[in-house]
C-alpha cells in the first residue's frame, strides 16, 4: 500500500527533548531504558520503555530464562518483537509464541498474571533476540475492565509501503490504514524500518504526545543526527514528524492523546490513588487475579 507523505502545508513538529537510553538492572536483566528518567517520569500516556537486545545461547532450560510469573494492573504491557521470540503464557488461559515482527499486546485490566520467555526453538537453537517493551497508561474509568491478550503475527500487522520505508501499524489509525490492537485512549503505535537516504513524514494529531525511539541505525531530525538507543521526544506544535534515515534503521514511534489523571504506581501496578494500589496488592495476593502454572514442552 502506499502512503503519501508529502504535505508541505502541514507544520512540522520540533524536538522537545533528545534522551539517550540508560543502562538499567531489572531483575538481574541488564536493558536499555529511555523512559522514565530522572528528568521525565513519564510523557502521558506513556510509563515506560524497556530494550532488550542481547543473544540467547544454547544450553539452557526455557522455564530458567525470561521472566516468571508476575502480575499486572491497570495499564498495557506492549512488547515489538524485532528477532527471536517470546512466549506468553497468563492466568487467562492464553499460551502463544510471537516471534519477529510480531506484537504482544496485553491490557492488565482489574488483573492478570503473566510470564514472558524466550520460545523452544529460540532456546534450543540460540540466536538474536531483540525486543521493545512499553507501558501505556489506561484511563481510570476502565483500569478495572476484564483483562484480555491479543497476538498480533507479522503477517497479520498491517502494513504500508512507501520509497524504502515499511510503517507497521500495531493501533490507531494512519492514512485510513488501521492497527488490529485495541486501545483505551486514542493512540497512533508505529514500528519502522527504513531505508538508508529514505525520507519520512508521517502525519500526527497536535494533541498527541510524540515519541520515538531508535533502535538501530541513525536518522537526521531538524539537523540533528539521532544515533541507536536515543529516544526524542516531540513538541505538540505541528501535525506531521519529518526526517530522514541516514542510514537502515529500525525505530518506534509512539504517539497518543493525554490522559491528564493522576498516576500513582507500585512494582506491576499502576492506578489513580494510593488506596486502589495496596487494593491491587491485596487483591494479588489473595489471589483474586488468578493464578498462572507455566507449562513447558521441553
Amino acid at each position: 500500500m502506499e502512503f503519501f507523505y508529502f504535505r508541505n502545508h502541514m507544520p512540522t513538529r520540533t524536538i522537545n527533548q533528545i534522551i539517550p537510553a540508560q543502562r538499567i538492572n531489572m531483575g538481574g536483566h541488564l536493558l536499555d531504558q529511555p523512559l522514565p528518567t530522572r528528568q521525565v517520569d513519564q510523557i502521558d500516556p506513556f510509563l515506560l520503555i524497556h530494550h532488550w537486545d542481547k543473544p540467547i545461547t544454547k544450553g539452557h532450560r526455557q522455564k530458567d530464562l525470561g521472566v516468571g510469573p508476575h502480575p499486572h494492573r491497570g495499564f498495557s504491557p506492549v512488547t515489538f518483537i524485532f528477532k527471536g521470540s517470546v512466549r506468553h503464557q497468563d492466568s487467562i488461559g492464553n499460551n502463544v509464541v510471537v516471534s519477529a515482527g510480531g506484537t504482544q499486546w496485553m491490557h492488565a485490566g482489574k488483573g492478570i498474571v503473566h510470564s514472558e520467555r524466550p520460545g523452544l526453538e529460540l532456546v534450543e537453537n540460540g540466536g538474536d533476540q531483540e525486543f521493545i517493551q512499553f507501558w501505556v497508561n489506561t484511563p481510570g474509568k476502565y483500569k478495572m475492565e476484564a483483562p484480555y491478550y491479543l497476538p498480533i503475527s507479522a503477517e497479520g500487522t498491517p502494513l504500508i509501503h512507501h520509497k524504502g520505508v515499511s510503517i507497521g501499524v500495531v493501533a490507531g489509525d494512519l492514512e485510513g490504514v488501521r492497527g488490529p490492537a485495541k486501545t483505551y485512549s486514542p493512540q497512533t503505535l508505529l514500528r519502522i524500518e527504513a531505508e538508508s537516504n529514505s525520507k519520512i513524514e508521517i502525519p500526527i494529531p497536535k494533541n498527541y504526545n510524540t515519541i520515538l525511539y531508535l533502535l538501530n541505525g541513525s536518522l537526521l531530525i531538524e539537523g540533528e543526527k539521532i544515533t541507536a538507543k536515543t529516544m526524542v521526544w516531540f513538541k505538540n506544535d505541528g501535525d506531521k514528524l519529518s526526517f530522514e534515515a541516514e542510514e537502515s534503521s529500525t525505530f518506534i514511534i509512539l504517539s497518543g492523546e493525554p490522559i491528564r489523571e493522576t498516576v500513582v504506581s507500585y512494582g506491576p501496578f499502576v492506578m489513580n490513588k494510593e488506596e486502589e494500589l495496596q487494593q491491587a496488592v491485596f487483591d494479588f495476593q489473595s489471589g483474586q487475579m488468578g493464578e498462572l502454572v507455566e507449562n513447558f514442552d521441553e
